[in-house]
């Protein structure tokens, strides 16, 4: 399992929205893309406008193909309403987490 960080600056007035799109994007994701777990997001209490969404995915492969295949296209309405600023891979060494 790997887990995709990425980090968004989203002004207040496009939150709302963000977060329905995020909603249905990640949801249409996980359904469609092969390896694709689900995601959640994060919200930073200090700065509001700073998301980040945090995708499972079962291997670094299935996620590249993923951007390969340019399904990366269904995302292209979360970034009608924020700006990307970053993302980072990791592995998952464990997860206890219910």
């Amino acid at each position: 399992m790997i887990r995709i960080i990425y980090n968004w600056k989203v002004e207040s007035k496009n939150l709302e929205s963000f977060i329905k799109v995020w909603k249905k994007t990640t949801t249409e994701i996980h359904k469609t893309v092969k390896g694709a777990r689900g995601s959640f997001m994060l919200q930073n209490a200090k700065e509001p406008t700073k998301i980040k969404t945090i995708a499972r995915w079962d291997s670094l492969d299935d996620w590249k193909k993923f951007w390969h295949d340019n399904n990366h296209n269904q995302m292209q309405s979360m970034h009608d309403l924020g700006e990307r600023t970053s993302v980072e891979q990791f592995k998952e060494i464990d997860d206890f987490t219910k």
